[in-house]
């Protein structure tokens, strides 16, 4: 196996199950999930400059422009120069991924493709703890005591965007926005799509994709 460190992306609507592969695959493959998501609440919670500068859309339920998202997730990458990384909720837009472009080559992107009706079912039965992030399904993930989070015990909550009537304008915004990205990684030949209902189905195809690229870790957690 190479030497070189694995730089890869996910890409995938909301419901698309993104956050399992991304857990799987930092179990299996020992790479850093970097989620956009996530430091983003970091940062708000920290507040930092931009923490603050982001906090001002999200309060007004506008979307974080591209140079505030682009400025956060430059700064975390530039901490993991000697890691193997997953990029999740980044680059969203072609201007993040031609900022991308600038400090890394993207060796791999993984976009998942999954039917609108399964996305639109998942969604509906998607529950969230705002503090953490911590995303709950009540098919296949849900809470050990309806209505509340797992670890703190504070309430859970069904966000507006997560209701049947918002969920379709999401996804034909995620399509609108992801297509010139999706279109660039796929003219580079480093775009691998995966289509399905079930995660668990999809997951074996990711795996043996990446066994090619980086060995897999013993992970006690990946039974």
């Amino acid at each position: 196996m190479a030497s070189k460190l694995l730089r890869a992306v996910i890409l995938g609507p909301p419901g698309s199950g993104k956050g399992t592969v991304c857990q799987r695959i930092a179990q299996n493959f020992g790479l850093q999930h970097l989620s956009s998501g996530h430091f983003l609440r970091e940062n708000i919670k920290a507040n930092t400059e931009v923490g603050e500068m982001a906090k001002q859309y999200i309060e007004r339920s506008l979307l974080v422009p591209d140079h505030v998202i682009t400025r956060l997730m430059m700064s975390e990458l530039e901490n993991r120069r000697g890691q193997h990384w997953l990029l999740d909720g980044f680059p969203r837009t072609l201007g993040q991924a031609e900022a991308l472009d600038k400090i890394c080559e993207v060796d791999l992107v993984i976009s998942l493709n999954i039917p609108f009706e399964t996305l639109k079912d998942r969604l509906s039965r998607r529950w969230i703890h705002p503090p953490s992030g911590r995303v709950y399904n009540l098919d296949f993930n849900p809470p050990h005591v309806h209505g509340i989070d797992d670890v703190t015990g504070e309430p859970l909550v069904q966000q507006e965007d997560d209701k049947p009537e918002a969920v379709a304008a999401r996804l034909r915004q995620y399509k609108d926005v992801a297509k010139p990205v999706i279109e660039l990684y796929k003219s580079r030949g480093v775009l691998h799509q995966f289509s399905g209902t079930e995660t668990n189905k999809i997951w074996p195809y990711v795996y043996t994709l990446l066994s090619n690229k980086i060995t897999p870790i013993q992970s006690k957690e990946a039974y």
